[in-house]
């Protein structure tokens, strides 16, 4: 079986720290470059996490362009 493609990793490890409190409702997530820089990924892998983890409704951005895990 082949590994999950990196941006579902990086979104694993987002959400991980989501369900360990971590990163609580409310709070922002770290912004793309941050993902960038923590997982050493492209530009479009860390948009791709992101947006991955507004799939599975962990995350909601805002119109100003944040993106803050969502609240329950």
């Amino acid at each position: 079986m082949s590994p999950a493609p990196l941006f579902k990793q990086v979104a694993d490890a987002l959400a991980d720290r989501i369900a360990a409190g971590n990163l609580i409702p409310g709070n922002p997530i770290p912004s793309e470059t941050a993902i960038q820089m923590e997982y050493r990924v492209a530009p479009w892998t860390a948009r791709a996490a992101i947006a991955e983890l507004r799939k599975r409704g962990l995350v909601v951005t805002m119109p100003e362009g944040r993106t803050y895990v969502r609240e329950e």
